[in-house]
């Protein structure tokens, strides 16, 4: 099956108002920035975001943040993203903080069929109890707070329930892909875009560099086309195009 589609206008042009959306990438590093870019461009509004963090440096889903068009972001990381701090301590943005190995877990969970699972991680603190700030009330005050979770325990130890997460879309960038949607992703940017994708009910991919179908080794294979619906390839200029978050260099 051919998921070659020719622009990421087209590719997005079905994501509503309102969508919840899966990105893959953390800080800059194997960002859809294009996808994003697209989105941002269409204007549609409300998002229900589940990423990593919140983009960086005014790149990413920063652009989106920065337009007012995220309702609700459950992530694990604010970092340097100052607006994205000044949002959520006003009240003007919901925010969900949960642990960033049990994220990773429960977007997987999500792509792989399973509903919940038991984890030892935040047993004993808000994140198994509640009381997180999910809004605030733009005074200080918390308007919304996260509700407790159910605790079990296995051999003599607490875990705490946690739910999969599956979203309507979910955009990544690989480094490589095929018509089929296999991909495969660059060193660090095989951080959240397969367990992205793989919660993602659409999953839409950019890609550097687009191969025929056979052109990937399958032992090469880091996400399989199942768990992708669209692959766009993007242009040599775009595939360039990485920002550094924090150069270092040495004397």
């Amino acid at each position: 099956m051919d998921k070659v589609v020719a622009t990421a206008a087209e590719a997005v042009a079905d994501v509503p108002d309102g969508a919840s959306l899966a990105v893959g990438g953390f800080g800059l590093s194997g960002v859809p920035t294009v996808l994003i870019q697209a989105l941002y461009e269409r204007e549609v509004s409300g998002l229900s975001v589940v990423s990593n963090n919140c983009g960086a440096m005014e790149s990413g889903l920063a652009i989106l943040l920065a337009a007012g068009r995220i309702a609700r972001v459950t992530g694990s990381y604010i970092g340097g993203n100052k607006e994205f701090a000044r949002q959520y301590l006003a009240g003007e943005l919901e925010v969900e903080m949960i642990p960033q190995g049990t994220l990773a877990e429960r977007l997987r969970a999500g792509g792989a069929g399973i509903p919940a699972f038991y984890t030892p991680a935040g047993v004993g603190t808000q994140v198994a109890d509640g009381g997180l700030p999910w809004r605030y009330d733009g005074e200080g005050g918390v308007a919304l707070a996260s509700p407790p979770k159910e605790v079990r325990e296995f051999d003599g130890t607490e875990y705490v329930l946690e739910h999969g997460i599956r979203t309507d879309f979910a955009f990544v960038r690989a480094a490589k892909g095929d018509p089929h949607g296999n991909l495969v992703f660059n060193k660090s940017s095989r951080n959240f875009n397969p367990l992205a994708a793989m919660a993602g009910r659409v999953t839409i991919a950019e890609v550097e560099e687009l191969v025929e179908p056979g052109g990937i080794d399958p032992d090469a294979v880091h996400l399989p086309g199942i768990f992708v619906q669209r692959v766009i390839a993007l242009t040599p200029e775009q595939a360039a195009d990485k920002k550094i978050e924090q150069r270092t260099v040495s004397s």
